[in-house]
């Protein structure tokens, strides 16, 4: 190996560096203190005027581009069914949980309510009209838009701060207007676009910060220096405040200031340890509270606006329900005893009531079901008797369930044995060693209610209650049961187990209700319970209350970030459209948003602009490589000015694509192409950045600097190409009509699963005039087995038709099977094929219209995306407080999500459906 003393290097250029904002530095005047070789004041502040008018033209065009046609689709689209959805909860004031912070979503709904939207629209489905209830939807996707547009001045600023010619900067703000995924996602009311204007808001900013710290002492502390200190605190607290991917951008920005403070501690000549101390805590101030500050506070304004029940409070503690209205309940009395009439709550599984009701279990015992209930209602209403009746004065004993009306309170104590006595319907609750309906293992038993009115029960009805002391709330709450305070599990004497519960739903039989069984081995979280509500004739208004506790803000702050985080880390089942990191930066396949009337919006990048932003990066990558073998070798490359300014500039941005990439490798919940965007968005700078180095830097043989009209042809090629490929998917993007013919001819690999044969073969048929929309579409046939009979639907299930003045309009239904390659099949094709292929097959039957002379007319309703599944299935089956992944560790290794991709691109018909990760508790994501 070379000895580093005697390295081997080219000679450097002795000439005067030329910087692009005009300023001059000797490449060999190297600073004495902590500010960086060859770094000039790009104050952006200080542009030029023709900057400010080029700056100006592309926002026009950036707005132009946005704005164009965001009035179609007129339906709901992908994952405006949770956002637009949590608008109407915002606006009526029904709690939810979502996967996300609130600040977009509270913006978006700011933009409805200005616009006038009520908050009856309930976003239900894919493709449901916006239209006819008059939904401010255009209104609400151009907050989005406008924040799309936004963030094209914002990389033509970042790329200028970074030192680029206006060309490059020019070169990054185009490819930002022309790329078609980041417009797809500024169009419509989802989270993404104001998650990638904060995001870039907090890269312009740090650039500049990084700016006025390179320049040195002179900058430090100076209102500049402040101002964007400040501004990247706070684009950091709006970011994470959109989604927990902020946090990513919080790694990058936490991770340079780690080197900047290093770098301050090397310079002893002119950092003191108390001006070093005083930078530290200036970025203590600016990067950590003001962005905790500005989190928090949104979840203060979340909560002033949620200030009602609604489906999401079920993932919240009962303290945490008890704040919101109606939810709340008086003081009750703290004392239990036997003859108390009591509500009993499950302390696991979102706090559901102990419940029964006047219905039979269909199998095992047949006796009257017992349920894990949500709500409060008189079914949930328990007397606890003591084993054995009372004894009177007389010494005899009392009979009747309200024997203890009559003495003086007997508290319920550690190991006391009860029977509860359930008040409407005169049953007792029981258990025996029959298997559960539903779970049906060995160590569960059912448990039912049996008896009636007068019958006196049997030893199966008694429970033995059991104080969990550990859990319980104060010295006398674990002798006796107190109620809230008191956390105890009943443990049925005749078999040993104990009154359990879980997430496992009875079937529509049962109502939909939580199963509650038997467990003799079941964990403790699911056999713990507590008494809420109690009543007792003998405790009269001056007895001892209880309520629950108030956790005040910062109680329900932490406790809705853990319930957002295990909701969000449960989000492992597979999705139609999911797909994993790897496939993202070589843009692999994309997302089906939506599909109705032959048009189709698929959410596709730009493959110029991925591709090429792609390759800049593994050119860093590539350039790091040799660099350090070269180090490590004894060459003195790091001294040459323009080699160290590539070397750190690039690699800050490579740096920001690592953070918001690369973590989603970790990641085994539902992934999504669009959570590359943020990644994308400095892949794009990276790119422009190599380009600049290339183009406007490096001098030598391989430079073109001193040609300019190279670099500017250069950025003009890119542009153009970017433009061609932008033009050609836009169909896709917009939603515009398109052929079947041109998208076949732009669909370069298979993975790109978006439906050709869902257009039109002549652009000329979409100009043919819709029917009538007062004629109502019926529900698409069901599609029978080969050789079987296609039955009516119920007729409760059928929408009455009015009656239409064109008699001559008539519907026609038929039933299509198509191969894998989605070619139509007759009638003897398909008897062929009978008993030896498996007719599970996706693709919806459609409905035309005919008129007299049978030629077909075009349908609004043709084509409309599939109802949004009712368990919403993340990137959430959120909706559904009892699927918030408590149960269902993600266990699957990449590995298995790429099989299940290939599966669901193989066997899935193509429907639209939102991402569940967006969903709510009621239901992100995301």
């Amino acid at each position: 190996m070379a000895p580093k003393s005697a390295p081997r290097t080219r000679s450097e250029d002795k000439q005067v560096t030329q910087f692009p904002n005009g300023t001059a530095k000797s490449a060999k005047a190297k600073p004495t203190d902590y500010s960086s070789h060859g770094v000039t004041d790009n104050d952006i502040f200080m542009l030029p005027a023709s900057d400010l008018q080029l700056l100006g033209i592309l926002t026009v065009i950036a707005a132009v581009v946005r704005l164009f046609r965001i009035y179609q689709p007129s339906s709901v689209v992908f994952d405006e069914v949770h956002f637009g959805g949590f608008a109407s909860k915002y606006i009526k004031g029904k709690f939810f949980m979502d996967v996300h912070p609130p600040l977009a979503k509270l913006l978006l709904t700011l933009a409805g309510y200005l616009a006038g939207f009520d908050g009856e629209f309930d976003f239900k489905d894919i493709g449901k009209d916006y239209l006819e209830p008059g939904v401010p939807y255009v209104a609400m996707r151009l907050l989005p838009a406008i924040m799309g547009v936004m963030t094209v001045p914002m990389i033509f600023l970042t790329l200028k701060a970074a030192g680029c010619r206006t060309m490059t900067a020019t070169l990054g703000a185009g490819m930002i207007i022309f790329e078609n995924g980041l417009l797809t996602q500024s169009r419509l009311i989802l989270l993404d676009s104001p998650l990638i204007v904060f995001t870039a808001f907090t890269a312009l900013a740090w650039t500049c910060f990084t700016n006025q710290h390179e320049q040195g002492p002179s900058k430090a502390f100076d209102p500049s220096w402040w101002f964007w200190l400040i501004a990247t605190g706070l684009g950091l607290g709006a970011t994470v405040s959109v989604k927990w991917v902020g946090l990513f951008t919080i790694a990058w920005v936490g991770s340079l200031t780690i080197v900047q403070l290093w770098v301050l501690i090397g310079d002893a000549q002119t950092v003191t340890p108390r001006l070093w101390f005083k930078h530290f805590l200036a970025r203590v101030f600016c990067l950590i509270v003001i962005p905790v500050t500005f989190y928090v506070a949104l979840f203060g304004i979340h909560f002033l606006c949620l200030v009602n029940p609604g489906d999401g409070d079920g993932f919240m503690s009962s303290e945490f329900q008890a704040t919101l209205n109606s939810k709340a309940m008086q003081d009750v009395p703290v004392d239990v005893n036997m003859g108390s009439r009591v509500s009993i709550r499950h302390q696991n599984t979102h706090g559901g009531y102990l419940h029964s009701h006047n219905h039979m279990y269909p199998t095992g015992s047949k006796q009257q079901q017992i349920t894990l209930y949500p709500h409060k209602d008189e079914n949930n209403a328990w007397l606890l008797e003591n084993q054995t009746q009372p004894l009177g004065l007389d010494g005899e004993e009392i009979k009747g369930v309200k024997a203890w009306d009559t003495i003086d309170p007997v508290p319920l104590v550690d190991g006391s044995v009860v029977r509860l006595y359930h008040v409407i319907t005169d049953r007792r609750l029981h258990s025996h060693d029959v298997r559960p309906p539903v779970s049906e293992a060995e160590w569960q038993n059912e448990v039912s209610a049996y008896g009636y009115e007068g019958f006196e029960g049997d030893a199966n009805d008694l429970f033995r209650v059991e104080i969990v002391k550990s859990m319980s709330d104060g010295a006398l709450a674990k002798e006796q049961v107190r109620t809230i305070e008191t956390k105890f599990k009943l443990v049925h004497i005749m078999t040993g187990c104990s009154l359990f519960s879980h997430k496992v739903k009875l079937p529509d039989w049962g109502f939909d209700q939580q199963e509650v069984t038997c467990a003799k081995q079941g964990t403790l979280p699911n056999s713990i319970w507590y008494v809420e509500q109690n009543e007792h004739p003998k405790l009269g208004a001056d007895a001892e209350k209880v309520n629950y506790k108030n956790p005040g803000f910062l109680g329900k702050f932490w406790e809705l970030q853990k319930v957002m985080w295990t909701t969000n880390a449960g989000l492992v089942e597979s999705h139609a459209w999911d797909s994993r990191p790897p496939s993202w930066p070589i843009l692999r396949r994309g997302i089906n948003f939506w599909g109705k009337d032959h048009r189709q919006i698929y959410l596709i990048g730009n493959p110029i602009i991925w591709w090429s932003s792609t390759i800049a990066v593994g050119v860093y990558f590539v350039f790091k490589g040799l660099s350090i073998l070269r180090w490590q070798r004894g060459y003195k490359d790091y001294d040459n000015v323009n080699f160290k300014r590539f070397d750190y500039e690039i690699g800050t941005s490579v740096l920001g694509w690592a953070f918001h990439y690369f973590p989603f490798y970790l990641m085994q919940r539902q992934l999504f192409l669009h959570h590359y965007f943020p990644a994308l968005y400095f892949a794009i700078i990276t790119m422009c950045q190599v380009y600049d180095f290339a183009a406007n830097r490096v001098g030598g043989p391989f430079g073109v600097r001193d040609t300019p009209a190279i670099g500017r042809t250069g950025v003009a090629a890119l542009l153009a190409t970017s433009i061609v490929a932008f033009t050609l998917y836009a169909p896709l993007s917009y939603g515009n009509p398109w052929t079947q013919t041109s998208c076949q001819q732009v669909r370069l690999f298979e993975t790109w699963d978006f439906d050709c044969t869902a257009f039109h073969t002549d652009l000329n048929q979409y100009d043919i005039v819709q029917p009538s929309s007062n004629i109502q579409p019926t529900d698409a046939p069901v599609v029978p087995p080969p050789g079987g009979q296609q039955q009516a639907p119920p007729a409760e299930h059928v929408t009455p038709q009015p009656a239409v003045e064109e008699a001559s309009l008539r519907r026609e239904e038929k039933v299509e099977y198509r191969d894998q390659d989605g070619n139509l099949l007759n009638e003897e094709e398909v008897a062929a094929l009978a008993g030896k292929v498996d007719f599970q097959t996706r693709y919806e039957t459609k409905t035309r219209m005919i008129d007299a002379d049978g030629n077909e007319i075009p349908d609004s309703s043709a084509g409309t995306a599939p109802p949004h599944p009712a368990d919403r299935e993340p990137e959430t089956a959120a909706d559904d407080p009892d699927n918030d992944g408590r149960e269902f560790p993600a266990t699957a290794s990449p590995e298995d999500d790429m099989a299940k991709e290939k599966l669901v691109q193989k066997n899935n018909g193509g429907k639209p459906k939102p991402a569940s990760e967006g969903s709510e508790a009621t239901s992100t994501t995301k």
